[in-house]
């Protein structure tokens, strides 16, 4: 374990666990209404050579990490002290995990992250990121999916009722028993031979496409979701929307 302090070693056996449950029983309770382009995702699958690149906002995190667990898919986690119990999680939720960030282990993570993909396994990565700016994609997914030869699968959620955090993207989590909408867009493919300044509008392309999808989502309930961060003091950090 990298940089785990002295209480950690007790913390970590339960605080992962606790987290699983808790995300298990709230997003569960959940009751999802509509599935959009579900087809373009299985056909995804179909004509892929490898596996598939799962890709969305961090804003919109929390529900795929239900979404999409237990079905074998790999996650780039940091190597910090946050990502020992971010892994833990993970692997309690039903994800593969591959260890590394851009500062620590970067590179030799994204090989072995194509090298799954190439193999036909899948993966899930957040277009902007831990850090944002929110909703501009990072060059990432487009380098990762060009490199395994397999597409793009743009992924969003939209919720009735959900907690909105005062974080940098405004983090949304779903409420219990609220309603759920998931859009899959179409599929990005990224020619195998694009030179390096082609791939600049296949990123802005994914931007858009994952800008789009969540529009869908929130506008089927009503209304647009808030997506950065306020400083008005006024406003709490969670807010009941």
């Amino acid at each position: 374990m990298k940089l785990l302090k002295r209480y950690d070693h007790i913390l970590i056996r339960l605080v992962p666990p606790i987290c699983a449950l808790l995300i298990k029983g709230i997003m569960g309770s959940c009751r999802v209404v509509e599935i959009r382009g579900e087809s373009r995702a299985k056909e995804a699958m179909k004509k892929s050579p490898g596996g598939v690149l799962y890709v969305t906002w961090h804003q919109r995190m929390s529900y795929n990490f239900y979404l999409f667990g237990f079905k074998n898919i790999n996650m780039l986690i940091s190597e910090s002290r946050d990502g020992e119990y971010a892994a833990r999680i993970a692997h309690r939720m039903g994800f593969k995990s591959i260890r590394g960030s851009s500062t620590r282990g970067g590179t030799k993570a994204l090989k072995e992250l194509i090298k799954r993909l190439r193999n036909g396994e899948s993966a899930g990565i957040l277009a902007d990121g831990p850090q944002g700016p929110p909703r501009v994609s990072k060059m990432g997914p487009i380098i990762i999916a060009k490199a395994a030869g397999i597409p793009i699968l743009p992924v969003l959620w939209g919720a009735e009722r959900c907690w909105i955090l005062n974080s940098w993207d405004r983090y949304m989590i779903p409420k219990p028993f609220t309603k759920i909408v998931i859009c899959y867009q179409d599929p990005i493919w990224i020619p195998k031979h694009i030179k390096r300044e082609q791939m600049e509008i296949y990123r802005k392309r994914l931007e858009d496409v994952l800008n789009k999808g969540a529009k869908w989502c929130d506008l089927y309930f009503g209304r647009e979701r808030p997506w950065r961060r306020t400083f008005n003091p006024h406003i709490p950090e969670i807010g009941p929307l």
